[in-house]
């Protein structure tokens, strides 16, 4: 092919081989390259007609198909997979082209190979992609990192071949340097939240409601008609009416019981908590998946003391549905501000300067977390720019109270039947921590000071202070 190609795409598994078609469906010409070359002829046979493909055998075809500035997108395992690939592409490029990295990259490792190519007069932009296979191919949510320059020529291709709600691209540049990953985190961490709360919500259905999965699918179809229309509860309905082809049975009664997870919400809780940002319903969701991988101690717990949650009468069932329905919500706007209280620490503390409005706009289509009420989130920031926490909009804040009533039974009735909610419980925490006058963290300082001479501060006085607690606890100034 004599015609250059606009971008190039390394790695071709199932992200990969979709961006590329999804590139090329969109009008560009894509360069295809795969460090196992069968599986670069193996694309070109499957998906070859399907656009202007330029197939490459190795890393300098690729780059000798591109025009400049070259624009490659690297769709490898994170870690060392994708230094290996920089490593053998970056002498082989020139100032001014640019490496994407679509992959589920460390935002730290990010930084690192952008300052290290920055050297170099490359552009690197770590590129968080969500929305799955399906989202790859037909538009996903994308969110680059990297320099302004880099994405006034990447841009507009993202922007295309992104998802689209109401005409507005589901892309922004969300700011320099690991921006792009670091935000990526955090929608997979709200993304573990959300399911945790979801299946939460189910496990009160059936448990407690005696609802079976094909009904609990019927509530979910009707919520998902409301203020909790999104993709995840509208798939939730659909695995739940599923029949297991071997069996009969419902599809999720056959399933093991242990989650599995690849870490980005392991990282975003770590992260997290370097920031010394509360995420509690994203670590709380983190940690659900890892007890339920931790079959020997649940198989050594079984017979522990506690209640057996029987089903509640049929018009309890109903007034419980209606309860969870509320929780579920309220726990899930409390997941969403702690998000975006954590994008907004660490732009801060990176210099990223993020707009957290634009961080809703882009989540409303392609991705995993996508919802209705993402609109809302984004008008409570466009509003007010400088929101402390979603929590306080006025709106969200009016809602969480009309629903804090139902969201306490929830709690109650899980804790009362032994059911465990500890999504729910922790959204509920974590609101009123919010909102409580005082915290029983003065007596912590206090304990700190005691043991460890940590020293505190006066509410009626500036200054750091201590008490002689070994002698004749008189108070000094620190």
């Amino acid at each position: 092919m004599s015609k250059l190609a606009q971008v190039g795409v390394t790695g071709l598994a199932v992200m990969g081989r979709n961006l590329a078609r999804n590139f090329a469906r969109n009008g560009y010409t894509v360069a295809v390259h795969n460090r196992t070359p069968s599986r670069t002829r193996e694309f070109m046979d499957r998906f070859g007609e399907e656009g202007e493909f330029a197939p490459a055998e190795s890393a300098a075809e690729l780059v000798a198909a591109l025009e400049r500035p070259r624009r490659v997108v690297i769709m490898v395992k994170a870690g060392d997979p994708t230094d290996a690939v920089i490593d053998e592409l970056a002498p082989l490029l020139e100032e001014g082209d640019v490496l994407i990295d679509g992959g589920n990259a460390h935002f730290e490792d990010t930084r690192r190979r952008d300052e290290a190519l920055r050297a170099r007069g490359l552009h690197y932009v770590g590129t968080g992609i969500s929305g799955g296979e399906e989202g790859a191919l037909h538009g996903p949510s994308i969110m680059p990192g990297g320099s302004a320059e880099a994405y006034e020529s990447l841009g507009p291709m993202l922007e295309r071949i992104s998802a689209h709600v109401d005409g507005t691209p589901c892309c922004t540049h969300v700011g320099p340097g690991g921006a792009g990953h670091f935000v990526k985190r955090v929608h997979n961490g709200i993304e573990y939240a959300d399911m945790q709360m979801i299946g939460e919500s189910y496990d009160l259905l059936r448990r407690a409601g005696g609802l079976e999965p094909a009904q609990i699918a019927e509530v979910f179809r009707g919520w998902n008609q409301g203020r909790l229309a999104s993709y995840l509860v509208e798939i939730t309905a659909e695995v739940l009416t599923h029949t297991d082809g071997a069996t009969g049975e419902p599809f999720v009664d056959v399933i093991l019981d242990q989650a599995e997870q690849k870490g980005t919400g392991r990282w975003t809780v770590q992260t997290a908590l370097e920031l010394g940002v509360p995420v509690s319903g994203i670590a709380e969701a983190v940690f659900a998946r890892s007890l339920s991988g931790h079959a020997d101690l649940r198989e050594a717990a079984q017979g522990l003391a506690g209640p057996t949650a029987s089903a509640l009468s049929t018009e309890d069932a109903e007034r419980l549905a209606a309860d969870v329905e509320q929780a579920l919500y309220a726990s899930k706007v409390v997941s969403y501000a702690q998000g975006w209280n954590m994008i907004s620490v660490g732009s801060r503390e990176y210099g990223w300067d993020i707009d957290l409005g634009a961080m809703a706009t882009i989540w409303r289509g392609g991705c995993i977390i996508r919802a209705a009420f993402l609109d809302r989130i984004r008008n409570a920031y466009s509003a007010d720019p400088a929101l402390p926490t979603l929590l306080a909009d006025a709106e969200f804040s009016r809602e969480l109270a009309d629903a804090q009533d139902a969201w306490r039974r929830v709690v109650r009735t899980a804790a009362d039947l032994g059911i465990p909610t500890p999504g729910f419980s922790a959204a509920l925490a974590y609101y009123d921590s919010l909102r409580a006058a005082r915290l029983p963290a003065a007596l912590t300082q206090a304990q700190r000071d005691y043991f460890g001479a940590h020293t505190y501060r006066r509410v009626d006085a500036d200054g750091t202070y201590h008490t002689r607690w070994d002698a004749d606890r008189t108070e000094e100034t620190a």
